[in-house]
């Protein structure tokens, strides 16, 4: 893995896409909640890491560019007559944070790698939404958001690697799409974006 891409170990179930089909209002409620979330954790990186400067500025563009999805996605939700419910949580994201290691030499690593995995998953299944979805409006809608997730991954990537050596990063970013793909092998399939 030398390039700024890579694959998941274990693709989506495409029964996840008839779920997500099943219950749209739920998926808009948890995609709004994922794009809020990820405009924070963005915002959390940089009061975290303020002397790192190409990852504060990464940061600060990323949680501006998410928080603009998650004001897109509201629109869908209050066109459709829908209002905000509490935020669930995420089990995968909850499972996929605890592969994080705390010591201070693998933190802002693990981080930045859970965090690239979890833009990646996103990049497949926002694509496999948009090839399924009956609105011509919602596909473009959804390959956009596809190709943001994609170059939110890569940045995650090239983070790892500017702040730690290519051999670190390419054994710990396998080793954790390892455990990503057993994660998603064992959890349920819900009208969520994870």
């Amino acid at each position: 893995m030398s390039e700024t891409t890579y694959e998941l170990a274990s693709q989506t179930d495409p029964a996840w896409v008839d779920v997500v089909l099943g219950d749209f209002d739920r998926f808009l409620m948890d995609h709004a909640a994922c794009e809020r979330k990820a405009s924070a954790l963005a915002m959390s990186l940089v009061a975290h890491y303020p002397d790192r400067p190409a990852l504060v500025t990464a940061m600060t563009d990323l949680a501006v560019e998410e928080l603009a999805h998650f004001r897109e996605v509201m629109k869908h939700i209050v066109t459709r007559g829908l209002v905000m419910v509490p935020d669930e949580k995420d089990p995968y994201v909850n499972r996929l944070r605890k592969h994080i290691r705390g010591q201070p030499d693998h933190y802002l690593l693990d981080r930045l790698l859970v965090f690239s995995i979890v833009e990646r998953r996103g990049t497949e299944r926002f694509a496999l939404l948009a090839r399924s979805l009956p609105n011509a409006g919602m596909r473009d809608f959804y390959d956009r958001l596809a190709r943001a997730e994609a170059r939110h991954y890569a940045m995650f990537l090239d983070l790892a690697r500017e702040y730690f050596d290519a051999q670190t990063v390419e054994e710990r970013l396998k080793q954790l799409l390892e455990a990503e793909a057993a994660i998603v092998r064992e959890l349920p399939l819900r009208p969520a974006v994870h």
